[in-house]
């Protein structure tokens, strides 16, 4: 099998990437082939080319922005989040040999798509996009001023001021120019989300003029909250145009002319005469209150602002408040954005410290995982925290929680300032931030509580093991070790015991009661009985029989002890029911563990289906006559 994807997420940072390592590592361990096509914050990485879409067997799509899914037409196809491809990657490979995945087509939505759009929430889907795109656009501004400050500036009574003829003058105007066109960009993409590229334009525009009151007579323009407005308004009126019918003859300038000016028009007209100036004043009634807030008003913010950032790590609650305290360096606001730059890498910082000073409550795995969490939080990117949540999110949610909260009100006792939309020490060294010093204070003193809190909540990965019977391959109980079994090929789930070189059944139901008994007498299940049901669960959803004489019944049932595979021969042939008619002579009954059906069901499949398809391969197996000999074939299997 062979299987393409595509990850993205709204800021193409760590999502993005995190998706796409799972999922070719789920692929390695599934002996799946997957290639997987990046599309991040510096573009498309590890394009998919002709080729790779012509030869793939199927098509998944992790991502919360929009994906063009025009070159994957005729393809099965699973377009799903992004948090699938990071927590659910076996699962989504696996659907492909246990599903019948839909065939994506041009004209209509696949299952899967519609699927997801009931699951998804579309303004959040659409805000999104719009932030993707914005976020270079702040990054950049905002460091380019605070590497202005940091090399040209010149402290005076009023703070630190750039000479006006000197060069860091110019680059901190570079700077403002790129912070000038965030809110254009917010809306033009939001817009884009909607509409497609007839909403590109509009969006701009309308975003441009929420930005600036100069438009509705106001001081103050509608800022970022103005533009989402703008862009919404010009996704869903371009839309709405779109539907218009009109004749054939003006179809080719409609989205090149008319779309365009008719959105614009309406856009901007309606911001001008009736949406400016009243979200104007709110935003601007907003800041004034913010500014004013001092004391126990002051704390109440920090802890709003740290909870929402580490509550998801990235998800809608922390990009509300990343977004707010954006906009709040537009408006010459710096404190707010402080506490959040330093609740952005308290959890990745958190549970990377965790890992290092107590490696009794982590696996070997986590604690690997924690030292790229680490790095992951002084880039200040909060999505380091998310395979520890995702295991144990009971635990490691509140902790993160506590921490950035921490982090977040010493912050803002502080008064720490970040004059970049951006977090972690990173913006710190920068010379993006104002009172450093209060800055670490506030990072360490918020990593250390959240450190400390859930290695007090988790309890040792080695005291657990111990009291299920230790934590070495000798103490552990037979069942355990066999649980455990590394499968590379099919005689690793093998024994002579197995082995039926003659079956004796003339129906489906004899030889599988002949497979089941010598698995039953091997000590592979517990209840025959409770096993024997689940197989014929499975006949009923649809026939094993494979064709070419071949038939693999299988059952996942909690009454297997250990993977396992009987095999027989039936000389003369059982009516399987196979596709081709073909009566079953060569039989793999497989027993998987309920808890293991995922990874080793599909393994052992993929290993039979491979070798099985070799005329030569089947004829030697029909033509054995001993145990041993099919035991040496089957060793091929691999």
């Amino acid at each position: 099998m062979k299987i393409i994807a595509v990850t993205a997420c709204p800021v193409g940072i760590a999502h993005t990437y995190m998706a796409a390592e799972n999922l070719q590592k789920a692929g390695g361990k599934l002996g799946v082939e997957i290639k997987v096509e990046t599309q991040g914050s510096i573009g498309v990485e590890n394009a998919l080319t002709d080729k790779d879409i012509e030869e793939a067997d199927g098509v998944i799509i992790a991502s919360d922005k929009e994906v063009t899914k025009e070159r994957f037409i005729g393809k099965r196809l699973i377009a799903t989040g992004v948090q699938d491809g990071i927590k659910r990657p076996e699962e989504l490979i696996q659907r492909f040999a246990t599903e019948d995945v839909p065939v994506y087509q041009a004209d209509l939505m696949s299952v899967e798509d519609v699927k997801k759009q009931k699951k998804e929430n579309p303004i959040y889907r659409h805000l999104m996009s719009g932030v993707s795109y914005m976020i270079p656009f702040i990054v950049v501004g905002g460091l380019l001023i605070a590497l202005a400050l940091t090399l040209g500036g010149e402290q005076t009574p009023g703070g630190i001021v750039i000479p006006e003829d000197s060069f860091w003058k110019k680059v901190e105007e570079i700077g403002a120019a790129s912070f000038s066109f965030m809110v254009p960009i917010l809306a033009g993409f939001i817009a884009v989300s909607i509409a497609d590229h007839p909403g590109l334009a509009p969006g701009i525009i309308g975003g441009f003029i929420a930005a600036n009151g100069s438009f509705y007579g106001s001081e103050a323009g509608a800022g970022f909250i103005g533009g989402i407005i703008a862009g919404f308004l010009a996704g869903y009126i371009t839309l709405a145009i779109k539907k218009i019918k009109v004749p054939q003859s003006m179809q080719p300038v409609m989205p090149i002319i008319f779309i365009p000016i008719l959105a614009t028009l309406t856009v901007g007209l309606l911001f001008v005469y009736v949406v400016g100036a009243p979200v104007a004043q709110v935003f601007e009634s907003l800041t004034v209150w913010l500014e004013g807030m001092q004391g126990a008003s002051s704390i109440l913010l920090a802890l709003i602002l740290g909870a929402m950032i580490s509550i998801d790590m990235g998800g809608p609650f922390n990009k509300v408040a990343f977004l707010f305290g954006s906009a709040m360096i537009a408006e010459g606001n710096y404190e707010i954005m402080g506490p959040i730059a330093v609740a952005i890498c308290i959890p990745p910082l958190g549970m990377g410290l965790a890992t290092f000073i107590n490696k009794r409550k982590y696996q070997a795995a986590q604690q690997q995982a924690g030292k790229a969490s680490f790095t992951m939080g002084l880039f200040g990117i909060t999505e380091g925290a998310i395979p520890f949540a995702a295991q144990d999110p009971l635990r490691v949610i509140p902790s993160i929680m506590v921490g950035s909260m921490t982090g977040s009100v010493i912050a803002m006792m502080g008064n720490v300032g970040d004059r970049v939309a951006h977090g972690g020490p990173i913006v710190a060294v920068l010379g993006a931030v104002d009172n450093v010093l209060m800055f670490f204070v506030a990072a360490i003193i918020g990593t250390v509580v959240t450190a400390l809190l859930v290695n007090f909540l988790k309890k040792d990965v080695i005291g657990e093991s111990e009291a299920k019977g230790g934590t070495n391959q000798q103490e552990r109980t037979e069942e355990d070790q066999a649980k455990s079994t590394e499968i590379t090929k099919l005689t690793d789930i093998v024994t002579n015991d197995l082995i039926h070189a003659d079956l004796k059944g003339s129906t489906k139901e004899e030889v599988m009661d002949e497979l089941i008994a010598s698995m039953k007498q091997s000590g592979i299940l517990s209840d025959a009985k409770a096993y024997k049901q689940a197989v014929i669960a499975r006949e009923n959803e649809g026939t094993t029989g494979m064709g070419m004489n071949i038939a693999v019944p299988h059952g996942k049932s909690e009454a297997v002890r250990k993977p396992a595979v009987a095999f027989g021969i039936q000389r003369s042939g059982v009516d399987w029911e196979s596709l081709d008619g073909t009566p079953a002579k060569l039989i793999f009954m497989l027993a998987v563990p309920k808890e293991k059906a995922g990874d080793d069901h599909l393994k052992i499949l993929q290993m039979l289906s491979r070798k099985l398809m070799d005329d030569n391969y089947r004829q030697k197996l029909l033509n054995v006559t001993t145990k041993e000999e099919a035991y040496h074939l089957l060793a091929e299997i691999q």
